[in-house]
Parts: C-alpha cells; sequence; structure tokens
C-alpha cells in the first residue's frame, strides 16, 4: 500500500482519514500537528490505529518510508506547508482550495514538475462517476446558455462569529469566506467542465471583520454566462443546473457530493442518475490519487493541476 503521513487535527481529518482508509489504497503512518493541538493527535492517531503523531514536521520529511503527505491545514498556510512537502521530496494532497493566489499555484505546480512529483487538489466533486456522466451529456442538451450552481449551508460556525467569536473559516487572515470554501466546488465543477471563462465577478455580503459569508461569482463564457452561490450565513437547497436550448442537467445535493443527476431532453422523458461508487464523497478521489500513483499516470495529474490552477485564476480575476 501507498504509505501517507496527514497534516492537522481539524475537523476535516477524521473524514479525511476514514476516506483514506476506506479506500484501500494508503497506509495512514502518521499524524502531524502543531505543538499546541497535541492533545488532538494522540486520540486521532488511538482511534484509526494509526502508527505514529508527531509536532515535528521533520519527523514526517524526513521519513523515507512515507510516499504522501496529505495537508490539511488552514487555508492561509496551504501554500507553505505544500512547498516543504515537495522540496523534501514528497508527493503531496492538498485539501481545497489549492492555494489562495494563482502564483502560488503555479509555484507550486513548477516544484511538482521539476521534481516529477505527484501533486493533487482534493475536490471531491471532481472525481465522482455522476461529475463525469455529466461531462459526457452536454452535447445532449444543445448549446449551453446558463449555468447555475448553489452550495448554501448555516455554518455550525456561523452563530458564533454573529457573537463576535472568530473562526479561521470565518476569519480573513486565515483566507476564511465563502469563496474559498464552498464556493471553490461550485467553481471547480464550472471551469472543470468548461475551463477559464472570459470575464469573472464577484459580489459578496460581508461580516463585521470583511469576511464574505455569501456571495455570488458571475462567469462569462463566449456564448453562455455560469452563476456560483455559495452561503455560510443562510441555508437553503443545494443543486447545479445547467440550460441548454435542448434541454436542462439538473445535479441535486451539494456539489461537493453531486450525488445524483436529471437529463431533461425535450420532448423526451426524464432520465435519473445516480452513479457514484461510494456513500461518503471522500472515498473516490483517494481510490483516483492511489491509481493514478500506482500506474505512474502523470497525464491525469497535469488535468487535476490545469483545472486547480484555471479556479485560482479565475478567483484572482473575481
Amino acid at each position: 500500500m501507498i504509505s501517507i503521513a496527514i497534516l492537522g487535527t481539524g475537523k476535516i481529518i477524521p473524514e479525511a482519514i476514514s476516506a483514506i482508509q476506506a479506500s484501500g489504497k494508503f497506509l495512514v503512518k502518521s499524524i502531524w500537528a502543531r505543538p499546541h493541538s497535541r492533545d488532538k493527535a494522540a486520540p486521532l492517531a488511538e482511534k484509526f490505529n494509526v502508527e505514529t503523531f508527531t509536532t515535528n514536521l521533520d519527523d514526517i520529511l524526513n521519513d523515507s518510508a512515507i510516499d504522501f503527505v496529505y495537508v490539511g491545514l488552514v487555508n492561509s498556510v496551504h501554500y507553505e506547508y505544500a512547498k516543504k512537502c515537495l522540496a523534501a521530496d514528497k508527493n503531496v494532497i492538498l485539501e481545497k482550495p489549492f492555494t489562495t493566489t494563482a502564483a502560488q499555484a503555479q509555484e507550486l505546480i513548477d516544484l511538482a514538475r521539476s521534481r516529477k512529483l505527484y501533486l493533487f487538489e482534493a475536490i471531491t466533486t471532481l472525481h465522482q462517476q455522476n461529475f463525469y456522466a455529466i461531462r459526457d451529456a452536454l452535447n445532449k442538451i444543445g448549446a449551453i446558455k446558463l449555468v447555475q450552481c448553489n452550495f448554501s449551508q448555516y455554518s455550525s460556525r456561523y452563530d458564533a462569529y454573529k457573537r463576535g467569536e472568530v473562526s479561521p473559516s470565518f476569519d480573513p487572515k486565515f483566507d476564511g469566506g465563502a469563496l474559498m470554501d464552498i464556493n471553490i466546488y461550485n467553481l471547480n465543477f464550472v471551469i472543470g467542465l468548461f475551463g477559464l471563462p472570459q470575464k469573472v465577478s464577484y459580489v459578496a455580503n460581508r461580516g463585521f471583520n470583511g469576511v464574505d459569508t455569501s456571495g455570488i461569482v458571475t462567469l462569462e463564457y463566449e456564448n453562455f454566462l455560469a452563476q456560483c452561490v455559495a452561503a455560510k450565513d443562510s441555508g437553503s437547497p443545494s443543486f447545479i443546473m445547467i440550460q441548454g436550448d435542448c434541454g436542462y442537467i439538473l445535479a441535486h445535493g451539494t456539489p461537493n457530493e453531486l450525488s445524483s443527476f436529471d437529463l431533461a431532453i425535450r420532448g423526451r422523458d426524464v432520465q435519473k442518475f445516480s452513479l457514484n461508487k461510494f456513500n461518503h464523497r471522500m472515498v473516490q478521489e483517494f481510490v483516483d490519487f492511489g491509481e493514478i500513483f500506482e500506474q505512474k499516470n502523470y497525464s491525469a495529474v497535469e488535468v487535476g493541476l490545469q483545472t486547480s490552477l484555471n479556479v485560482m485564476k479565475a478567483i484572482r480575476d473575481a
């Protein structure tokens, strides 16, 4: 099995470790925590039968038995820690967002290429069978006219934020906010299908500290418009709608799960699809990462990196 170390002890980490282990591709060898989070690392290691935990990053970077490092830290340090790992000749899986600027993304990509390392962004949407099926069905709905993505989920931390208690997910200093969190899934979906738009704009509702608690990204393509809505300050049904002049595709649920979709071609009965292989949204991406590494399929790495870079370019232009 492919050996992997985990950086971080935050909310995403138990889910990530569960998915990594369920993939059957990776063996989690170690968990790294910053010194102030040491008390979180020990029970995580025990719960998931992880061999070791450490607060010394060099223990990870200097361990030749570790193939990959999963970076599940706060947004603002993704670039910093991914760069350290790549410089130590470790393959890297970066939790979304890939970085916080296009320049950072390009630097990491160049470094990975120069060292012939594998670098992935953990975007669940792009690895689901439903995503591939939607991509393949686009030509059935005619010329694309409108794309609407909505990921609205009242944050478990928003009540505290309204009381003035600011967690990293609502702190601009840590690149928190709706755009860099859940809207990343919407943007990856649209850009993963259609590439870079000609023009990008962003309007947002902002909280007392300037963070975007919800907002709308508008992507202008040559022949159609796409809007990506994300909200952490309110909730509603989440969905993706792609409208063409011969029909539509409606994906149900949050864009990070992409659990099912309808294909409606004018004059025909609506077809319903639910093609994802795993119940948990994160398992498929780790299966894919493992298979790409085993097969030395670097062309697949390049496809993912191009989408990650394009998303960062779009955010830069917003």
